[in-house]
């Protein structure tokens, strides 16, 4: 992680280098515990962006699913889980720089499942939508 990602996410946003090495390569992603839920934040580098320079939608896909992953599981506190549904649609472009923000949103947990739905969004746009579900897996 270079001094600009450290100094351009905002303060209190924490990472857990180390837990998935597939969000760290693409990342960091950060998250930010609230009365309300998980507040995701990713500042995308170079390394994210695809040839038109853009941040890669598959980079996004797997920041929303990191984002949906953590409201599902409270942070992994108790249980794990996997995602066996992803839907997603791209409304606009974002930028390499500018960070991406998502306020992922439990709808329902059953006992075997939870549905999560959320926008990612940067500079006041909103650049993805998504819905997923996920299977929980108590046994960590």
């Amino acid at each position: 992680m270079n001094d600009a990602t450290i100094n351009a996410i905002p303060d209190g946003y924490s990472t857990d280098p180390g837990f998935d090495p597939a969000e760290d390569h693409t990342g960091p992603f950060f998250y930010l515990e609230t009365s309300e839920g998980f507040d995701c934040v990713f500042l995308p580098e170079g390394k994210n962006c695809n040839v038109n320079g853009l941040v890669h939608g598959g980079v996004l896909m797997t920041f929303a699913d990191f984002s949906l992953c953590m409201a599902a599981t409270d942070h992994y506190r108790e249980e794990s889980c996997s995602t066996i549904s992803f839907s997603s649609a791209f409304v606009s472009a974002a930028s390499r720089g500018e960070l991406i923000r998502c306020l992922p949103k439990v709808t329902k947990k059953t006992g075997s499942m939870v549905f999560v739905c959320g926008e990612l969004e940067s500079c006041g746009d909103v650049v993805m939508t998504f819905s997923a579900v996920v299977k929980r897996l108590r046994d960590k």
